[in-house]
């Protein structure tokens, strides 16, 4: 499969990739990642891997876009939950205490 990182087109395939990160320890990461065989592998790791380019040449997102379309299992960073601010009479009743329920 042909795709472009970094604005150079590499010709890809699965087991292209699979062989290049044989013998590959995965580094701790705790942002996005590629499942490859039964290891995850940070998405910039991949990256520099497949392409041998330095990691500050290419986005995360290329090389998600890449993996995912050469069918590998890709995990994103999990999006936080919307925080929700009281308002100042929630804020107010809060700090007086609830009414007790006889």
């Amino acid at each position: 499969m042909r795709c472009v990182i970094a604005r150079f087109p590499f010709e890809l395939t699965k087991a292209g990739v699979l062989e290049s990160m044989k013998g590959v320890k995965p580094e701790t990461g705790t942002g996005e990642s590629v499942i490859i065989g039964r290891r995850h592998y940070p998405v910039k790791q991949v990256g520099q891997v497949i392409t041998r380019q330095d990691r500050r040449d290419f986005s995360a997102a290329e090389v998600l876009r890449a993996m995912a379309r050469l069918g590998f299992t890709c995990r994103t960073l999990p999006t936080a939950a919307p925080v929700s601010i009281p308002s100042s009479l929630e804020q107010a009743s809060a700090m007086l205490g609830s009414p007790v329920s006889v």
